[in-house]
């Protein structure tokens, strides 16, 4: 598994979704505050909806921005709070095809694509 990993989230039928063929997703949604968050954070992104580049690990790398902390289980996914932004967002079970269980912290760094 990398240490940091890289998605390209775009906007598809509404929501904010990425696909990322190494761990065999396609289209895989951001639910559950999770949107809300990348709507957040990519507001001042131009043309964020045809995609921008999500780099995020569980360990701090130089130049993440934000910092998320694991908050509790729900279902089958978990819940993070974003201290930052006052905000929570549920990460779904892909989180697993990222990390052998999900990490106590999140560093997140949101950039335009090239």
């Amino acid at each position: 598994m990398n240490a940091i990993n890289v998605i390209a989230p775009y906007r598809y039928l509404g929501m904010w979704v990425f696909d990322d063929p190494r761990v065999g997703l396609q289209a895989e949604p951001f639910v559950g505050g999770a949107d809300t968050l990348i709507d957040r954070v990519t507001a001042d992104i131009p043309d964020a909806a045809d995609g921008f580049v999500m780099l995020f690990a569980g360990i701090p790398f130089p130049g993440h921005q934000f910092r998320l902390e694991w908050a509790h289980a729900e279902g089958t996914g978990n819940v993070y709070a974003a201290p930052q932004l006052d905000a929570e967002g549920w990460l779904c079970p892909a989180l697993l095809r990222y990390f052998d269980e999900p990490p106590g912290e999140l560093f997140v760094q949101i950039k335009a694509k090239n």
